[in-house]
Parts: structure tokens; sequence; C-alpha cells
């Protein structure tokens, strides 16, 4: 992935010249990547393990994603954009509600693993690319509920410390915060706001 490229580039898409069952099996390449690397961890991430549970040759992988960094490229990219909570209008539950859908997240499709294999990989400089593609959209429902009462640094400090609220405790403890250290932290930003 090249600096202009985002993740819909990376993404699989019916386009014209494009055959059906290339994006069909990019498709199921890219879910299996991410399945693998979910419910076994990035080491497990393999072409062999992969072409095993897709069905598809060791060859064909190689064809389409000739090394490993490309198979952890295609499972991030089947991440897909997280779906959002509706908006509210009222800052306090809209931001709770996105911190509860990203918790979700870390517990039902294993994020943490996901944030593990970035982190191990964020010394390559394409999938330091990905991984800020994808905490760019993972963040904007908290930036555009934020960007009205904090600007600058302390915009980033604050989406920073929102999701820091669930993405630390998951990646150094292996475990979710509740819903009560969610509110308190979503009122200790808000607080802050109306200085």
């Amino acid at each position: 992935m090249t600096s202009g490229e985002s993740l819909d580039t990376v993404r699989p898409t019916v386009g014209a010249g494009v055959d059906a069952r290339v994006v069909r099996t990019r498709a199921d390449v890219a879910r299996t990547a991410l399945g693998v690397l979910v419910a076994e961890g990035s080491d497990a991430l393999t072409h062999a393990r992969v072409a095993e549970i897709a069905g598809y040759s060791k060859t064909t992988l190689y064809n389409h994603w000739p090394s490993r960094l490309d198979l952890v490229k295609a499972a991030l990219g089947a991440l897909g954009e997280s779906t959002q909570a509706e908006p509210s209008g009222d800052p306090r539950t809209d931001l709770i509600a996105q911190l509860k859908r990203f918790r979700k997240a870390v517990t039902d499709r294993r994020l943490d693993r996901v944030l593990s294999a970035m982190a191990q990989w964020a010394s390559v400089e394409e999938m330091g690319q990905i991984r800020d593609s994808i905490n760019t959209e993972g963040q904007r429902p908290l930036r555009t509920v934020l960007q009205g009462s904090f600007e600058g640094a302390e915009l980033e400090a604050a989406i920073s410390m929102l999701t820091g609220v669930v993405a630390c405790p998951s990646l150094m403890f292996g475990i979710v915060p509740g819903d009560d250290v969610v509110e308190s932290a979503v009122d200790i930003v808000l607080k802050s706001a109306n200085r």
C-alpha cells in the first residue's frame, strides 16, 4: 500500500474489468486471514494455514499475496469499517455508546489480538500506514463528538484517553473495562471540556 492508498484500495471491490471470481477469492482469503489472526494469533498467519482453511492452493495465495505482510494487510483490510452507533446528539451518550462498541469488538472479534498484531508489525512502513488508516476510521466517531469541545493537542489527548480506556486494559491485562469505568472516563473528559 502506498501513501496515496487507503484501506478501500486494499479491500476487494468489483469494477470494470475485474473478474468476480478474483474478487470472491480475495474476500475469502482476507476473511480467512483475519479469522486465523483473531483465533490463532499472528504467528499462525501463514500462507499454508490460510490456504488450508480457505480451500485455495498455496500457489494461489503466493501469486496474490507474495509475502506474509501481504496476508496481514489482507486480514486487516477485512476488518472493514466498524458499524457506528446512531448519534443521539448528546455527547456523553454518544461517546459511551462508541466506547461500548469498541469494547464489544475487542471481546467478540478479538480485536485485542488484531491490535497486538498491528503493534508487532508497526515497524514496517506499510503496516504503519494500514494501522493509521484503521485508527483514523475507528476514532472518527469520537473525533466528531469531541471536536466541538476540543481542538489541536487537547482533541488528540481526549481521543487517546478514551480509546485507551478500552485498548490498554485489553492489551496489557487481557480484560476489558466495565460500564462504570467507560462512563467515568467519558465524564472525566467531558468535565475537562467544561472547565
